[in-house]
């Protein structure tokens, strides 16, 4: 028997479990301090009432044998895929219901699609980055390489056409960094795509925090998308799914890539393979709740909690423009990606931080070596903590100046 032991390439704790020890021993350490979390990017707002009526009553069918029911389909129930697809249609991209597939969220899909590829993919990721990109193709062995996101170019990348890579994660707007990408930038990493014969992965977990008409929702806006994108979504943010679960994403009939022998493949095909034989669905309930999600008054609801937490980030961002704290994000995205102020790195500053002010943020050198002076806050918390942590953090930039 023989391990996989490309595991042993991993960094040696995932980024937000190591935030956890840390935040803990330190509660541990000083049970009568009060600490504020602002780092992992978790919802604080309960579900919509809508949603929640919707699984009531679809958990009273579970408990009418009339009503009952009990193996779905693996790749969703066809009243929420039609829900999606009609979202979709109303900001005009045309998505077929049978190319959404329904999953337990984005995360977890932007890893499991790693099983339709070969190991000698070479894959191109933003950095920073979310670690998952990095670590589930890590696990496989697979050859990674980094488009740097800094400063200079608004943490946003652009396809450089002497790098060659078959699969191209992009995250927008971005976790960590809160950029997004307008549409006539992605339109160059489609016609990069398309030249190159490469796949885009398009993490838009986050679309439902962008300013109207300002930036790229989807990657089907752009023309051509359809024949080289996957997009992965969540509502996990667009309505409070983070400890609920569902997610979806799309795959679309004209994705294809020509296999070995020069037959062409369905990539659709193979992820409903994939789905049918490695994943046994959300359960009915759950897509209940989340197809009321996209009726006209679940989404008015949902709409309430979004701008509460855009409200935050207003909050954050106020904050840092009156201390002159150079920052990102925080207008298309629930993320401030900040500076580290004093000249410290972001894991000195996390420490830091969290002794003097008791604030916990993310370090951005969990996020790939360009973060590494980084930090990044989440505007998910109550608006109480979020207004207590700014009101600490600027004594703490007073006290140290």
């Amino acid at each position: 028997m023989k391990l996989n032991e490309n595991y042993r390439n991993l960094k040696q704790n995932y980024l937000f479990a190591e935030t956890a020890h840390r935040t803990a021993a330190y509660i541990e350490a000083h049970p009568d301090q009060s600490v504020i979390r602002l780092g992992i990017g978790d919802v604080t707002l309960p579900l919509a009432q809508s949603v929640v009526r919707a699984m009531q009553e679809a958990a009273a069918e579970m408990g009418d044998a009339a009503t009952f029911r009990g193996y779905g389909p693996e790749q969703g129930y066809g009243f929420l895929r039609e829900a999606i697809r009609d979202y979709y249609a109303t900001r005009g991209i045309r998505i077929d219901a049978d190319e959404v597939f329904i999953t337990d969220g984005a995360k977890s899909d932007t890893g499991n699609i790693t099983d339709l590829f070969a190991k000698d993919n070479v894959i191109l990721v933003p950095d920073p980055v979310y670690p998952v990109y990095v670590d589930t193709n890590t696990m496989d062995g697979r050859q990674i390489i980094y488009a740097d996101a800094s400063k200079e170019n608004g943490f946003l990348p652009m396809p450089d056409p002497q790098v060659k890579a078959d699969i191209i994660y992009i995250c927008s707007p971005n976790n960590p960094t809160g950029a997004a990408y307008t549409k006539e930038q992605l339109e160059a990493w489609v016609a990069y795509a398309r030249e190159n014969h490469a796949l885009l992965l398009f993490d838009a977990a986050y679309e439902c925090f962008v300013e109207e008409g300002k930036a790229a929702r989807s990657i089907f806006e752009v023309e051509g998308a359809r024949e080289c994108a996957i997009e992965f979504c969540s509502l996990s943010k667009t309505a409070g799914f983070t400890g609920t679960r569902c997610g979806y994403t799309i795959v679309p009939k004209e994705l294809c890539f020509a296999g070995a022998d020069g037959e062409m493949l369905s990539v659709r095909q193979m992820w409903l393979r994939r789905q049918t034989t490695k994943f046994n669905g959300v359960s009915y309930i759950i897509q209940r709740g989340a197809a009321a999600v996209f009726t006209e008054e679940g989404m008015a609801e949902c709409r309430r909690n979004i701008e509460y937490y855009k409200e935050n980030a207003k909050v954050i961002a106020g904050t840092f423009d009156r201390l002159g704290v150079s920052y990102f994000g925080g207008i298309h995205s629930p993320y401030i990606w900040f500076e580290c102020p004093f000249g410290m790195e972001s894991w000195e500053f996390f420490d830091y931080m969290l002794e003097k002010i008791q604030v916990v943020g993310t370090p951005g050198a969990g996020f790939g070596a360009n973060g590494t002076h980084y930090f990044r806050l989440t505007s998910f918390g109550s608006r109480e903590n979020t207004v207590a942590a700014m009101a600490r953090f600027e004594k703490m930039m007073a006290e140290k100046r």
